[in-house]
């Protein structure tokens, strides 16, 4: 399909396919109109960039589907995003660390959606990670002027393009498991598939595991509609085992890209990841 601007979503992970979002793009039909549909919404990178006419988005995560549904019924708006950030910036530049604990433990007790999108942005590394408890509980990245004028614009934009985006389209946001999500289905959708990544620690909110793989595997086979996997291949280290034990059965299609482990140049390794493109009948 035809490669446009990539918007970015207001919420940050790591592993975000921006970079990748033109790619995956050109495995979608230049006249695909039909569902999209993702089990693991997480920033919903992918989605927000990709033409359809319906989108089921879901997640276990539900503070990401929270933040998402927000801004559907409209409490997340621009104007809210924007008076936030400038409120909360301020202290946080007075107060830093301590400021930032204080919105991770109100967040962690009342779940605010604004709250969310603050610790996202204010993070270490951008990472998202919770505790067994469902905590949020990344440290903060030791920059008390993180909400500088762009840099709120910036994050207001990226919430007004989604406002648009989700108010023009049918978009629905769920908290369910990927087996569920996978089986609403309908043979003329397009899954897009974007699991933690197995045998590396890239989890952000529930575990995975070789039974949760061997089951998405399963869940795909057994789904008569079109699919998109992203996973990885291989880095200099070693390969992804799973390709050969499950996913080789389909098109896989490699591209070399680079991602950070942990906050340092030196731990920037490269990294492919995995396409495979062709569905089951």
């Amino acid at each position: 399909m035809t490669v446009s601007k990539v918007h970015v979503p207001p919420i940050k992970s790591q592993g975000i396919k921006t970079k990748l979002v033109p790619w995956i793009r050109m495995f979608v039909p230049e006249d695909f109109d039909e569902t999209w549909v993702e089990p693991f919404m997480g920033t919903g990178c992918v989605g927000f960039n990709v033409p359809a006419k319906r989108f089921l988005m879901c997640d276990t995560n539900p503070h990401l589907i929270n933040f998402y549904n927000s801004i559907k019924s409209g409490e997340v708006n621009e104007q809210a995003v924007r008076s936030y950030l400038v409120f909360e910036g301020e202290k946080l530049s007075e107060n830093g660390k301590e400021h930032f604990y204080k919105i991770r433990e109100r967040f962690n007790a009342e779940s605010s959606p604004l709250d969310f999108l603050f610790l996202s942005r204010s993070c270490f590394n951008g990472m998202m990670r919770f505790n067994r408890k469902g905590g949020f509980n990344v440290p903060f990245c030791h920059k008390p002027q993180r909400f500088a004028k762009a840099y709120v614009t910036k994050i207001a934009n990226q919430v007004n393009y989604l406002e648009r985006l989700i108010g023009s389209k049918d978009f629905t946001f769920k908290v369910q498991g990927f087996e569920e999500t996978i089986s609403a289905a309908g043979e003329s959708d397009i899954i897009y598939c974007d699991p933690p990544y197995i045998g590396r620690h890239a989890d952000y909110f529930n575990g995975w595991s070789e039974e949760a793989e061997i089951s998405l595997f399963d869940s795909i086979a057994n789904s008569e509609s079109k699919f998109i996997l992203s996973t990885w291949h291989h880095n200099d280290f070693r390969k992804n085992e799973f390709i050969e034990k499950l996913w080789r059965t389909y098109k896989v299609y490699t591209r070399e890209h680079f991602y950070h482990v942990g906050g340092k140049e030196k731990n920037k390794h490269k990294n492919k990841r995995t396409e495979a493109t062709y569905g089951c009948n």
